[in-house]
Order: structure tokens, then sequence, then C-alpha cells
């Protein structure tokens, strides 16, 4: 980019940020939200308030420091205003290509040291693929094939610390948050959306979300479509079948009400439906362009009715497609979804939709990659959001400006210049080699993210090209 190009994107994120503090209350607070979010998006080792702190003012460093801590940490601003704020900035340009296709439901978590910092339990943890000591935050995203945003963000809180009034106490759990499923919250993070009047999508899952009844339920109810990944064990009905109707009344007692199943009529695991189609049932369909070469597997798709205690209701359940992938190669299928999506879309439309949420891969990618989304090293319940926050505010102008670079031009943009910082400074979590230890001290610090190709000598990403990051996602692809 040349010099009329950079003081254009300068000039974008002054108004920006702007359009933000309009949201945060106190005119104080605008200088420390300006500060955070260029910290944000500078190159850094780490993007925790002390190096941020470093970079956007080395001269006075310390005093900055405690100004970013309180704001950060402190500061009473609302997280749904900013992040409704940035969604009224950010989506008319995600939107300029096309309309929003899909609201994505996920989780992500953070590994975490010790036992003190909110939310922080022994978990199932994604980044790791296993059980271990982390937090987990679940998010919804808005996106099209163009672009994602996330719109909702909402920190899981064990049982354990739900019950205990001296941690909650001591992190600052606001009174009317309590112990709730990751399934419940994301149907909270769906329902504030609607709400918001945000523009509608397909409402995207994998099956840690999409095997609960009573979230597609919710779904159903505030009349959006999903497409919710299945465990192959689901149960369901053949096409053309369902539980049978109640018993006849023998004019004694109260009439029979509720659905039946017996011995001879009763409903199949997704598994054993897939393996007796015939083999006409079966289509290679290819969704998108890869880094290589187009992304194509083989899929199957029937008209089916989830069996799940429905001998407890009146009436059958609505029909609705089960989608079946099976790649050549493998021994049997290796992935299931329901979707509510219209009788008459087409089959290479609903498996489009459905790919779609490898968005929300980027979404995590990005924010954690390069812009410190688990950097934060507080204990508190705000200062977890707030990072956050401006984590998703920084990841939404760098959104709004991709369209800007042209694809043939330099994905790396001076926009802001990495200060010089004095050498005998070393910010907590730095790679310092004669750190002293302190092995007493538990600081509870997120290990860094994988750091592989990152060029220090860049000062602001721009997301770098769709090629590149699409070649990335791959990796950490669930979809």
């Amino acid at each position: 980019m040349d010099r009329q190009s950079i003081d254009a994107s300068l000039a974008r994120f002054t108004a920006y940020v702007e359009g933000l503090s309009s949201v945060i209350g106190h005119a104080d607070r605008a200088g420390p939200l300006r500060d955070y979010c260029q910290g944000l998006i500078m190159p850094s080792e780490r993007k925790s308030v002390e190096p941020i702190a470093a970079m956007t003012a080395p001269e006075r460093t310390a005093a900055q420091h405690q100004s970013l801590l309180h704001f950060v940490g402190q500061s009473p601003w609302s997280d749904r205003r900013v992040l409704a704020k940035v969604g009224e900035m950010v989506l008319p340009a995600i939107e300029r290509p096309g309309p929003i296709e899909a609201w994505i439901i996920d989780d992500t978590g953070f590994p975490k040291k010790g036992e003190h910092s909110v939310g922080v339990a022994r978990q199932y943890c994604g980044q790791l693929g296993k059980q271990d000591n982390c937090q987990v935050a679940v998010s919804l995203s808005l996106a099209n094939h163009h672009a994602s945003l996330p719109v909702g963000w909402r920190l899981y809180l064990p049982q354990e610390w739900a019950t205990d009034d001296e941690r909650r106490r001591k992190t600052g759990v606001p009174e009317d948050i309590d112990f709730e499923t990751k399934p419940e919250i994301a149907l909270k993070l769906i329902e504030a959306a609607c709400e918001a009047g945000l523009p509608r999508g397909v409402v995207l899952m994998d099956a840690g979300y999409g095997c609960n009844t009573y979230l597609r339920a919710g779904i159903s109810a505030l009349e959006l479509t999903y497409v919710a990944g299945i465990l192959p064990n689901t149960t369901m009905w053949m096409p053309g079948t369902g539980p049978l109707p109640p018993k006849k009344w023998s004019s004694h007692g109260r009439r029979p009400k509720l659905l039946r199943r017996d011995e001879k009529h009763k409903p199949v695991s997704a598994e054993e439906l897939a393996l007796r189609l015939p083999k006409r049932a079966w289509r290679s369909i290819e969704w998108r362009e890869g880094t290589a070469d187009p992304l194509c597997s083989r899929f199957a798709r029937v008209r089916v009715r989830v069996a799940h205690r429905d001998y407890t209701l009146t009436e059958s359940r609505p029909e609705e497609w089960l989608l079946i992938e099976w790649p050549g190669g493998e021994k049997k299928p290796t992935k299931y979804w329901l979707s509510t999506l219209p009788k008459d879309i087409s089959f290479r439309k609903l498996v489009d939709i459905t790919k779609l949420r490898w968005r929300i891969e980027r979404d995590y990618q990005e924010l954690k990659q390069e812009l410190g989304l688990g950097h934060f090293e507080g204990r508190g319940w705000r200062g977890f959001h707030h990072h956050a926050t401006l984590c998703i505010a920084a990841y939404g102008f760098l959104v709004s400006e991709r369209e800007t670079i042209p694809p043939s031009g330099p994905r790396s943009t001076p926009l802001f210049k990495k200060p010089a910082v004095p050498g005998s400074r070393r910010p907590r979590g730095s790679a310092a080699e004669n750190r002293t230890p302190c092995p007493k001290l538990n600081r509870d610090d997120a290990p860094k993210i994988d750091r592989r190709g990152r060029n220090h000598s860049v000062s602001m990403p721009m997301l770098r090209n769709a090629d590149r990051a699409t070649n990335a996602a791959k990796k950490v692809m669930t979809q």
C-alpha cells in the first residue's frame, strides 16, 4: 500500500474507534480504547495488557499499564453495547458481496495454569484436543462466503464455580449468572441476536450442540432454520415411517394420547439408516475451492423424523433432512447432520450451507494467532469479557479493511509502526532466556498460541490474504 492508502486506513481506524467510543460511556475511556485496539493489531509476541502498554506508550509504560489495566479489568462499560456497535459498523462490509447466510455456534478453550482464573476447570479443550485445565467460552458468529464476525460471547461457568460463593466474589461473577450448559448459553446468544434484529441466517452447529434436542427446539421456536451435527447413534424413523398412533380407547379410564413403538416397529440409528441406503443415494459434491483442489466428498440425504423420546409426545415430530457424509476410502460414514432447511432445497445448496461452518475456525484462528484472544492474564469475569470484546472489535476493523487491499497487493501494511522498546525491558510473558524464576507465583498465564510464520517486521497483518488464511484454517477445521 502507498502512503495515501495508509493514511486512508488510519483515518478509517480513527473513525472506527470513535464509533466504538460513542457506546463506552465516559469520554476518558476513548484513549485507552484506541490504544488497546491499536496494541491488539500491532505485531507482538503477546497481546496482554503489559506488552500493549509498552508498545503504545514506550516513554510512559508504567502509567499506560495502569490505565489499560483499569480500562480492561475494572471499567464498567458494556460488552454487549460494544459488540452491537462493532456489528453495526462491520456487517455492511461483510454483506456487500452478499447477505448473511449463517449463524454459527461454537466454543473455544484457553489452556490455563492454576485454579484462580474465572471459570477455569479440568474440562475438554478443543485447542489441545483433550481434557485439561482451561477456560471455555461460547460464541455466535454471523457469516457468509465472504467473511464472518463474532457477535456474541460468553464464558462457560462450570458447576463447581457457579456454586462457590467465595470464588465468584473474588473474580466478580455477576449475581445473575447461574450455572448454564453450553447449549443453554448458545440459545441465549441466539435469542439476543434475534432481539437485536441482526440479519438472519441458518444456525450451524457441530454435534456438541446439535445433539441437544432442547437447543434445536428452541431455535425452531424462534423461527430459525438449522443444520445441526449429530452423533451416529441418534435415533430416527426410516423415511416414510414414524411412531405408532396412540392405543385405541377401550371406553374405560383416560383416552390414550401418547405415541408408541414396539419390538417390530421402532426407530434406527443414523448410522444404521445410512448403511441401509442404496448406492444410488450417494452423490459426489464439491462445496468450495481448497488451497490446491476443490473440496469434494460423497453425501446422501433423506427425509426423516427424529425419534428422541417421542413416546412422551402426542404428535410425531415434523420431517427434516438427514445429511450424511461418507468420504471415499472410509469404511463407514463419518458425519451426520439434521436440518430444517426447506424440503425443496437443492442437494448442492444443502451441502454448501452445512460446510460454511468452517468460518468459525477462521474466526478463532485469527483471533488467537493475530489478535491475542487467549493472552489475557487477569482472573476476573469483567476483564475476561472486556479483553475478548476488544479483540473482536479489532478483528472487525481488519475484516472491514480486507476488501481495501487488491488481490495482487502486499499482505503486510505498516499502518502502525512498532516502537523501539528499551532493551532492558522484559514484559511478562516474553521469551526472555534469563528471566528470574518465581516458582511460587501462580499467574495463570495462557500459553502462547502457535507463532509459526509470524513475521515480526509486519506492523499490521490485515488478516492476510484469503488463500493463506484458508490454508492455515484447514489445519484446525472440524467440518
